[in-house]
């Protein structure tokens, strides 16, 4: 008999600021509502390996899902969009995610994402504090964009630069120790997002986020921060997350040795060892008062 995954997708439709999208989402287990938001310019394949863990599953109900323009969530049919620069701002990124948990109905979710989806989960603690029980940034920081070179964002969606470009630059934030066949296919999905995608979803990452003097105002007595950083992420270093946990009050802060930017799938197994006892803290917390 074939081995078959115990995921389940589906599509949902999100109104977002008067304008509906059809949504792509994976889910699997049952539990704690636990939102996976992927990175810049890819998809949520990006969990599967998550998605197929008894470990985490058995307590966890894992809801991974295709951002608007990304992978199966295909631009918005009642939109010219093709007309306008693609750019992902957080006030719509935000917008997305609340709309996502109340579609899917989902009690107190927990948050868990990786680059622009890590610095999201520290806008999330910020703006919507007690609406996700806890947020997990993964290389998340207090800010990108000025520690960039000045036209790296524009590069990405440039006609002299080949497409090739972004997957090979992907590599290069990986541990040399992960797995090849999980860093080449890190590289794999990256080669498929549209080049307009990834340069937009920068304007997020490298421009509008940045919490330098609002970081300190979360509390994290009404939403729980975690946050990890890869020894190998050139882009989010250890330095740069650790100085974001050391701004919030009560946040949890690891470095992930022999780990890079992609941790959930350049090395699922080396990542399951630092997310395992995040998890039990959301656990135990979740068995006490909110």
């Amino acid at each position: 008999m074939a081995r078959r995954s115990p995921i389940v997708g589906g599509y949902v439709y999100l109104s977002v600021d008067g304008v509906q999208y059809r949504v792509y989402y994976e889910e699997a287990g049952s539990g704690i509502p636990l939102v996976l938001q992927h990175t810049a310019s890819a998809d949520g394949r990006q969990w599967r390996h998550l998605l197929e863990d008894e470990d985490i599953t058995s307590n966890f109900r894992l809801i991974a899902h295709d951002l608007p323009y990304h992978g199966k969530s295909i631009p918005p049919e009642s939109e010219r969009w093709w007309e306008t620069e693609y750019k992902l701002t957080q006030a719509f990124f935000e917008k997305f995610l609340l709309e996502l948990a109340a579609a899917l109905e989902l009690d107190r979710p927990a948050y868990m994402g990786c680059s622009m989806g890590g610095h999201m989960a520290i806008d999330l603690a910020i703006d919507h504090p007690g609406t996700f029980r806890a947020v997990i940034g993964l290389e998340a920081g207090m800010q990108t964009g000025r520690t960039a070179p000045p036209r790296l964002f524009e590069w990405f969606n440039h006609p002299r630069v080949s497409n090739d470009f972004k997957p090979a630059l992907m590599y290069t934030m990986m541990a040399p120790t992960s797995p090849e066949a999980y860093r080449r296919e890190v590289s794999f999905v990256y080669s498929q997002g549209a080049p307009v995608v990834m340069s937009g979803d920068l304007n997020y990452y490298g421009i509008e986020h940045d919490v330098t003097e609002s970081a300190r105002t979360i509390d994290t007595t009404k939403t729980a921060v975690y946050i990890l950083g890869g020894e190998y992420d050139w882009s989010g270093t250890p330095a740069v997350c650790r100085a974001l946990a050391d701004e919030i009050e009560g946040a949890y802060y690891r470095e992930m040795k022999g780990l890079g930017h992609f941790p959930m799938c350049e090395n699922p197994a080396r990542f399951k060892e630092y997310l395992m006892p995040v998890l039990e803290g959301i656990l135990r917390a979740s068995d006490g008062p909110a």
